[in-house]
């Protein structure tokens, strides 16, 4: 078994969708990024390389202007992250993630971003918790600035 661990952050911008663990949560401004800046798959993603020894996200796929990643919906990125662990030899086991965001509140949307990151990781839900905590408006979370996750993979050999 391998672990790995993963931190991302993005700023929030106006008149932009906010992705969050791959579903579209309602929400007056978006995080700003190279791909659609779903800060939770990001961390989740160099996690997952992480514990594999397979350097980061951005060395995988960089946000070199115009290139094929802008704009790139950040599940694209986590199934291919998932084929590349597959190819290596390792699945996941489980992962925790953490989100620290002010606004919006995002518990209710907890289940929905767990089922879609199931299907995309291989595993049942149960293997795939995601926490939202805030900072109490201490820091740039705390002045609504931006969002920042974390997340904790377990990796095993596949049988």
């Amino acid at each position: 078994m391998r672990i790995g661990f993963g931190y991302d952050v993005h700023q929030y911008t106006p008149n932009r969708p906010l992705w969050l663990g791959g579903i579209e949560v309602p929400s007056p401004k978006g995080l700003l990024g190279h791909s659609d800046a779903d800060v939770l798959i990001h961390a989740l993603c160099d996690a997952l390389l992480g514990a594999a020894g397979m350097r980061d996200i951005g060395y995988h796929f960089p946000d070199t202007p115009g290139n094929e990643y802008q704009g790139i919906d950040s599940k694209i990125l986590l199934a291919r992250v998932v084929e590349m662990l597959h190819d290596k030899g390792y699945r996941l086991g489980n992962c925790d993630i953490t989100v620290c965001a002010q606004t919006p509140k995002l518990n209710p949307y907890i289940p929905q971003m767990q089922a879609c990151l199931s299907q995309l990781l291989q595993v049942t839900t149960d293997c795939v918790s995601i926490k939202a905590t805030t900072t109490e408006h201490l820091g740039f979370v705390g002045r609504e600035e931006g969002m920042s996750a974390y997340a904790v993979v377990l990796i095993q050999p596949i049988d």
